[in-house]
């Protein structure tokens, strides 16, 4: 029987990786996505999931704060659609973690790293093909100025690992592959298919949010919301996007309008052109030989008969 959870709606992703009981998730989880950087083998939660929450906090999903035994502190969010200024945002919640540790008494060497993990089922940056974006404070040239303020973006859309070769694909990848297909998944499948425990025990958790109905309650008001939301993201976009198209309609009716504009003047300094040629009589200019010049050449010519004109009169 599949699971019918899925990963990616808050609700859920805050029991996974939010959760003191399993801790061992988030842990993992850590660890696959800072790869060659210091390991995760102890997280504090600073704003661990509350068992009991009121009917008027069902709504209110906080992002998952927590430090490992190094000092650093870690910002988990999940997010299923990506709002505007998304990168600005991220940026800044990571700088005020990282201000947030210097109060009174303290200096700047004791400040600890604060790194921010994005996890996003729609792409934040379409045109770039990766599905983990790592970001530090850095020259041009590569130089790394400090790996204090990180900000990792999972973007899961961009996954292109395929079951007959989920087992030799990276920590990463395989989390990925769990959050984004363990809701048709059934229990058995993810056993085979993800051998590591550490997903039997992810598994476990959405399993117990199936059968819970206060759980389940909360995820299908998460599941409704976050579903509103997209609808109405998705509606937001189309009429921006009905916008630029009527603005590029208005460019282009604008553009023809000075366009005829433009060849009714052309048109007539032509004719002035060529009606002083007959007075100074000097050989008529062709439409097509006019045609050849600029406006500021045009004008010049004009200027240059009307000239001939008053000397022949004077």
């Amino acid at each position: 029987m599949q699971i019918g959870i899925c990963p990616t709606v808050d609700f859920v992703f805050k029991l996974l990786f939010g959760n003191p009981k399993h801790s061992r998730i988030a842990i993992h989880f850590l660890n696959a996505i800072l790869q060659h950087l210091l390991k995760v083998s102890e997280l504090v939660f600073l704003n661990p999931i509350q068992e009991q929450e009121t009917e008027d906090d069902k709504l209110s999903i906080l992002d998952i704060l927590a430090t490992d035994e190094h000092g650093r502190k870690f910002i988990i969010e999940m997010q299923t659609s990506v709002p505007a200024g998304m990168g600005q945002r991220l940026t800044y919640y990571t700088a005020c973690q990282y201000v947030d540790q210097l109060y009174q008494g303290k200096n700047y060497a004791s400040l600890r790293p604060v790194i921010s993990i994005c996890v996003l089922t729609d792409p934040l940056f379409r045109k770039v093909p990766e599905l983990h974006l790592h970001f530090v404070l850095r020259s041009e040239s590569g130089v790394i100025l400090t790996e204090d303020l990180q900000v990792h973006v999972l973007q899961l859309s961009n996954l292109r690992v395929k079951e007959e070769n989920l087992r030799d694909a990276s920590p990463l990848e395989q989390w990925s592959y769990f959050l984004l297909r363990a809701e048709t998944m059934t229990m058995d499948e993810i056993k085979r298919l993800l051998p590591d425990e550490v997903f039997s025990e992810a598994a476990s958790v959405l399993d117990v949010v199936a059968k819970t109905p206060e759980q389940r309650r909360r995820y299908e008001a998460r599941l409704k919301f976050q579903r509103d939301e997209a609808a109405r993201a998705i509606t937001s976009e189309e009429a921006r996007e009905q916008g630029r198209l009527e603005g590029r309609l208005e460019g282009i009716d604008e553009g023809i309008e000075k366009g005829i504009v433009k060849g009714i003047e052309r048109g007539e300094l032509f004719g002035r052109i060529k009606t002083l040629q007959v007075l100074v009589g000097v050989g008529e200019s062709t439409r097509e030989e006019l045609s050849n010049y600029n406006d500021e050449q045009l004008t010049t010519l004009l200027e240059q008969l009307r000239d001939q004109l008053r000397n022949r009169n004077a």
